[in-house]
């Protein structure tokens, strides 16, 4: 008999034992769900008594991605003006792997590059920021350093260039071009994708410049160009890294912009044939002084080209090529009734104001003679605003003008299958990038206008 007790007892111990386990667990269960639904409440409340700092209204998109195939795949102002019909002047979205505000008046505009600029730093999602280089000096706060180099390189290429340098040169504009390709991709690094291919070609220019870097600094000559001025010890002191950041940042930010422009301003003036005329002889005015003068093209001579210059203003309005910046939350900011989070980007919509006919009566026209009056201010930011606008704005001016000059006196173009719609390259121009014909500007034609 007790025998048969201590084998229910040796096989109920255990049993027990997996009992008061199981109970155990079970009451930790509980207790972590009590105090989840405590925090719970109490998050609630605190939302609840502090309505005054909700978040903008909007949609977050799909997880991860967000909008951000939305945004660079539908025209963008479509994309942006139904936003802002349906939320108004300021709402939340998710691009590029960032959750975002975007603002759309020009007061809320200049609250955030102006008033209240030292609350929102220049940045650009990681993605971006990877593939420029996070030394690059335009996403430090002070951006005078990079100005100042900028007007230094003004006459000098980015590379000085002989002939024996052509086929390194060559290289590194392929690279270039294979980055850019991915520049508005989402940060997915995974084989095939275009951020993984963008990032391989960065890596590889990388390698590249820091080889042409050692050439330099060994040879004991910095040399002309963009490179040389950074390498420039006795004003910089910069490493290798932050050369190579800094010299793809000042392509990206130049090159790319500028030739974005310029390809709207020849589709303007070829749909535009009469301003195209109107364009063709102010510049034979100044040609012919030109030729009595026996000179060149000066300074001097850009400054009188009224026409020219408001046909360059309006392009820029209608083409909008900066759509947007990125500024970023340094800390919580209420901001018109809603609170923008700490880390938040913050993107002030360039497009939408200069497309809005409170500010640009007709803005779908292309219209040069608007720009007869000055624009109100903060309505027309084709180069930003405040103390981290682009310092490079004269300069790429001045490029426009001199082409125009150039092109319209010498040249006729024909846009070949033209295609409606806009696409990125990385910024936005017209489908398949404008193909045109170039033929020479008839003889008659020069001696007419």
């Amino acid at each position: 008999m007790h025998h048969h007790l201590l084998i229910i007892s040796s096989v109920s111990s255990p049993l027990l034992s997996a009992s008061l386990a199981h109970h155990q667990l079970f009451t930790m269960l509980l207790l972590f769900f009590f105090f989840l639904i405590l925090l719970l409440l109490h998050c609630r409340r605190r939302r609840h008594s502090n309505d005054h700092r909700r978040l903008p209204p909007g949609s977050m998109g799909w997880p991860y991605i967000g909008e951000t195939l939305k945004l660079y795949t539908e025209n963008p102002n479509s994309f942006f003006f139904n936003r802002q019909k349906r939320y108004g002047d300021i709402f939340k979205t998710h691009i590029l792997g960032c959750p975002c505000v975007m603002i759309s008046s020009p007061e809320a505009a200049k609250i955030v590059l102006v008033t209240k600029a030292h609350l929102f730093k220049p940045t650009y999602p990681i993605s971006k920021e990877k593939m420029i280089g996070p030394e690059a000096l335009f996403f430090q706060q002070d951006c005078f350093i990079f100005s100042a180099l900028l007007e230094k390189s003004v006459h000098h290429q980015y590379f000085a260039r002989n002939e024996k340098d052509q086929l390194e040169m060559e290289g590194i504009e392929h690279l270039y071009s294979c980055l850019e390709n991915g520049y508005n991709s989402m940060p997915l690094d995974l084989p095939g994708t275009p951020f993984y291919k963008a990032m391989k070609a960065r890596k590889q220019l990388n390698v590249r410049l820091k080889k042409l870097i050692e050439k330099r600094r060994q040879s004991g000559k910095q040399g002309g160009g963009l490179l040389g001025v950074l390498l420039d010890e006795k004003n910089n002191k910069l490493n290798d890294s932050q050369i190579c950041d800094n010299i793809i940042g000042v392509i990206f930010a130049a090159h790319d912009t500028t030739a974005s422009v310029l390809t709207w301003l020849l589709k303007y003036l070829h749909d535009n044939q009469d301003l195209l005329q109107a364009v063709t002889h102010e510049q034979e005015e100044i040609r012919q002084e030109i030729i009595e003068a026996n000179r060149r093209l000066t300074w001097d001579d850009t400054k009188r080209m009224p026409l020219t210059t408001r046909v360059i203003q309006e392009t820029l309005r209608a083409a909008s090529i900066l759509s947007f910046t990125f500024r970023e939350a340094v800390e919580d900011v209420e901001f018109e009734g809603y609170l923008i989070p700490r880390g938040w980007k913050v993107l002030p919509l360039f497009r939408t104001i200069h497309h809005s006919a409170d500010y640009f009566p007709q803005p779908q026209k292309f219209d040069p003679s608007r720009f007869q009056v000055p624009p109100r201010p903060n309505t027309y930011m084709p180069f930003g605003n405040g103390v981290h606008s682009c310092p490079g704005s004269e300069l790429a001016k001045l490029e426009m003008l001199i082409l125009i000059h150039h092109l319209t006196l010498t040249y006729r173009w024909q846009i070949v299958e033209e295609e409606d719609g806009i696409q990125y390259g990385p910024f936005p121009v017209p489908k398949r990038g404008l193909p045109i014909r170039v033929t020479h500007r008839p003889r008659s034609s020069k001696l007419l206008a």
